[in-house]
């Protein structure tokens, strides 16, 4: 239950509406308790058993003596003036005023409780999303997104209604108990001792339920976040499972795991709808009980309690078991939400292991160079890159080149820190990037990768990503320098054009120029470009590359090639081998030494 209490603690901002719902609640409890009182002098009346005295009682007091004595002088007063039927007449008037007082309480209580429901989902989900978009890009690597998907979606849906749906229960039930309970004391301490005894019993069997529900939760919220994942990857793979036929093998993937998953909740189901029919049950048999032990001490005259005061006393008994199931319901939801709960949280509570240092550096530009030193680095005890070192003075361009998996882009991540190093450094100007502020640091890069991250929004807000605070102006005068606006004019709405989930309605080009002018746009001191054209046509090339040589003009650039033709006039190539520097040089020097660098060139049929 420790993740549920966390859940509560995002009630806080909204601690006057809780207070609010409280009061309410107590105020429709009380009302509801009066109306039920009325039964006991209505009974007496009508079965002639009330003897009233026409003495006035002494003065007004908050207790419940002195209330029974007010209340039935009034009734005499009323018959002595009238008739019994008068008194009737006035106790049925009396119920029908706290009725209405009880609903229009309850619904103020609901009222105030609505902005806490949904204020707290809210804050719980922006909470998450955060804490997602924080987390270092390793994490992404070693979890399957559909999960991830799963806890941020269909997790948080389940804490919404099991656990917020269940807080009317939680704050209105405990209260309408103890109330009815101390009622109960006041008319009868022997009885009601014997009813407190009976319910740590039923208590012990509700527990013990309610933690297997828990399990079953657990289990079927991890299988709701494999089909996710089977999900998101069927849909990004679609092209090549139809290349393939391989719909019918998927799809019976898929079937498998929700086969799975709806066998877990058919027993998940039979668990939850077992609650409600035991604790009636349990009930049943505690009203049963309480009405034998209690109508023996009246005809056996034990008890002080006449007939209808004994009758009184069961009515309101009656109204605790309501409640009490409800409440057991809601303790049932809070089972089945706290696994879900429990996963939310185990994400929120994930490390993020890349971290500011104490007393960040602030680096606004680079002044003299970025230098690699020493650094070597490793996926999951996967060697990738041995002993780099190489340097990269201000305003040139130093280009990285070898076969795929020999880790150039890996020197990219690191770079930008979306992963830490642990043996050498990276540093800007001597400053070590691990000291710098890390905000600082991501300011001065620009990234145009091989795959564009575009957005699902118009083009203008794409390119915008790269300065937010950017004019109008400034944001046509980027896409003119990276050769988009000639297509984007052409397009629909211009740069209002919404392009799709992944830029999808642009061609591979087009969402490659777009990225450019955002890069363009956010004017950076260090360029990094992976692999940036190697996805595209010659055409698309060409109007790319002429793009990238404006963006990288008098900037320090570090170029991550596969085309080496795109980096003749790079003023250092790097050539790597199985995470190794094994040759350096420029163009003309490399192609001179006849090795690694010449014997890729003739692969490529450059000259």
């Amino acid at each position: 239950m420790k993740d549920f209490y966390r859940i509560l603690r995002y009630v806080k901002p909204y601690y006057i509406y809780a207070i609010l719902n409280v009061v309410f609640n107590i105020l429709t409890v009380l009302f509801s308790l009066v109306s039920l009182t009325m039964v006991i002098p209505f009974l007496g009346l009508l079965f002639g058993t009330i003897e009233v005295e026409n003495i006035k009682p002494a003065d007004f007091s908050f207790s419940a003596d002195s209330l029974k004595d007010h209340f039935y002088y009034k009734i005499n007063s009323i018959i002595e003036s009238g008739t019994k039927v008068d008194a009737l007449l006035f106790i049925c008037g009396l119920i029908l005023i706290t009725f209405f007082f009880r609903n229009l309480f309850r619904y103020l209580s609901l009222y105030f409780l609505t902005p806490i429901r949904n204020g707290v989902v809210h804050d719980l989900r922006s909470s998450l999303h955060k804490k997602v978009i924080s987390l270092p890009i390793g994490f992404f690597t070693e979890k399957r997104r559909g999960d991830i998907t799963s806890r941020m979606t269909t997790d948080l849906v389940e804490i919404e209604w099991s656990i917020m749906s269940s807080l009317e229960m939680i704050f209105r039930d405990p209260l309408q108990i103890i109330i009815y309970l101390i009622t109960l004391v006041f008319i009868s301490p022997q009885l009601t001792l014997f009813v407190i005894i009976l319910f740590p019993i039923t208590g012990f069997i509700i527990a013990k339920v309610g933690k297997s529900l828990k399990k079953s939760s657990e289990k079927s919220q991890e299988k709701m976040g494999d089909i996710l994942s089977v999900l998101d990857e069927n849909i990004g793979g679609l092209k090549v499972i139809k290349l393939f036929n391989a719909e019918e093998n998927v799809h019976n993937k898929f079937d498998k795991e929700s086969r799975k998953y709806q066998s877990l909740m058919t027993s998940l189901l039979r668990k939850k709808d077992m609650s409600s029919p035991m604790s009636e049950f349990l009930s049943t048999i505690i009203m049963v009980v309480v009405m034998w032990f209690g109508g023996k001490l009246v005809l056996g005259g034990e008890s002080l309690l006449s007939p209808e005061e004994f009758i009184g006393y069961i009515l309101i008994f009656s109204q605790i078991i309501p409640p009490a199931k409800s409440f057991t319901s809601a303790y049932y939801h809070l089972q089945k939400g706290s696994a879900a709960a429990a996963r939310v949280y185990e994400l929120m509570d994930t490390e993020n292991n890349i971290t500011e240092s104490a007393n960040p550096i602030s680096i606004h530009e680079i002044k003299e160079k970025v230098s690699i030193k020493n650094v070597s680095f490793q996926y999951e005890n996967v060697p990738v890159l041995n002993n780099l070192n190489f340097t990269i003075p201000k305003g040139k361009t130093v280009a990285i080149v070898g076969k795929s998996g020999s880790g150039k882009s890996t020197i990219a991540d690191l770079c930008a820190r979306f992963y830490d190093i642990k043996e050498g450094e990276i540093c800007i100007d001597n400053h070590n990037i691990k000291d710098i502020k890390l905000s600082n640091l991501r300011h001065l890069m620009g990234v145009v990768s091989q795959e564009s991250i575009l957005f699902n929004d118009t083009i203008y807000n794409n390119i915008l990503v790269g300065n937010q605070k950017a004019t109008k102006q400034e944001v046509l005068q980027a896409a003119k320098i990276a050769n988009a606006e000639e297509f984007i004019l052409e397009c629909g709405n211009g740069y209002d054009t919404n392009i799709g989930e992944k830029g999808d309605k642009l061609s591979g080009g087009q969402k490659q120029r777009i990225s450019i002018a955002r890069s363009i746009l956010k004017n950076p001191d260090f360029l990094i470009l992976d692999e940036a054209t190697s996805s595209l046509d010659t055409q698309s090339e060409k109007l790319v590359q002429n793009a990238l040589s404006n963006l990288m003009k008098e900037r320090t650039t570090l170029v991550i090639a596969h085309r080496l033709s795109t980096i003749k006039d790079a003023d250092e190539i790097i050539v790597l081998s199985e995470g190794k520097i094994v040759e350096r040089g420029n163009h003309s020097e490399l192609v001179e030494k006849g090795g690694h660098y010449k014997t890729l060139i003739n692969l490529q049929n450059i000259s």
